[in-house]
């Protein structure tokens, strides 16, 4: 194997979070058994939202509660503001992952803020997670286009990016939350976040919604990039982004790079049978991966 790629399984909190099943707490919990099964060791699992805006995360603190511990996962819940991140705090996750946007328009559909909102939001609230000692990262949303305002200024990462440095996170995702990105402009995104914050992990966040994810992913690991985000059968999408689909799949991610020689530490077939799990007996509609449907290759 040429390099570790790790991969965050999103699966349980923005795989289910748009979706038109409601899953119980006890099918989230199976879920997250057969991901673990598989191999995954980060994940996201709650979102500390307003259950009324997202019904699908209203049993997070469920969740949390019931999650299994012990077996070197690291349980990621999602926080947007100080509410949320108390509440992350209380529910014993691992990590925290707050949201900072890149555009006027998604933002004040999605958490009522600015880009610089929620940039002085992160730096008054960062020390909650620091003081509890729980690893803080942060996604840029929107960072390639908004459903809105249409194309995003890429100087606008820069400048958030080190907004995140000054607030002591420790990883930076860039997501393409309406699947709009090509491999070049993630190529420019990364070389813009480098040089505003070069000593932060990077990880990316990757619709598939216009058919371009699995490239963006050869993308950035091309360009160094360690951490990707991805979803078990590609389930996925935004509640306030219009016509955003599915995350990249897992599936198709694992067996891109494994053909590559790169190491993820998932095992293909259980992910594979964890994506057809989701579209037979947990969603019961059709899932996006390929992997789901042709299956591994060589065959075994």
């Amino acid at each position: 194997m040429t390099r570790r790629i790790e991969i965050v399984e999103v699966g349980p909190r923005d795989g289910l979070q748009n979706d038109p099943v409601l899953l119980d707490t006890s099918v989230k919990l199976e879920f997250i058994d057969r991901l673990i099964e598989a191999g995954v060791t980060r994940m996201e699992v709650a979102s500390f939202v307003n259950p009324k805006a997202v019904p699908a995360m209203a049993d997070s603190i469920a969740v949390m509660e019931q999650v299994p511990r012990g077996r070197g996962v690291s349980y990621i819940g999602l926080a947007l503001n100080e509410r949320g991140m108390r509440q992350a705090i209380r529910s014993r996750c691992d990590e925290i992952n707050y949201v900072m946007v890149a555009s006027e328009g998604f933002g004040r559909r999605n958490q009522n803020a600015s880009p610089r909102d929620t940039a002085d939001l992160l730096r008054q609230i960062s020390g909650l997670a620091h003081d509890a000692g729980i690893a803080l990262s942060a996604t840029i949303s929107v960072a390639f286009g908004d459903p809105f305002d249409g194309e995003v200024n890429p100087a606008i990462l820069a400048e958030l990016a080190r907004e995140a440095v000054a607030a002591g996170v420790r990883e930076l995702a860039l997501g393409d939350t309406i699947g709009v990105a090509t491999p070049w402009q993630v190529r420019q995104a990364i070389d813009i976040v480098r040089g505003a914050a070069p000593d932060t992990r990077l990880r990316l966040h990757l619709h598939n919604t216009r058919n371009t994810a699995i490239a963006n992913v050869f993308a950035a690991v091309e360009a160094g990039v360690d951490v990707i985000d991805a979803s078990a059968g590609g389930i996925g999408g935004c509640p306030f982004a219009p016509k955003a689909t599915g995350n990249v799949a897992t599936e198709d991610v694992v067996y891109m790079l494994e053909r590559g020689r790169f190491d993820t530490g998932i095992d293909l077939d259980r992910m594979i049978e964890t994506a057809r799990w989701l579209e037979e007996t947990a969603l019961k509609h059709p899932v996006r991966s390929a992997l789901s449907k042709a299956g591994p290759f060589p065959p075994r």
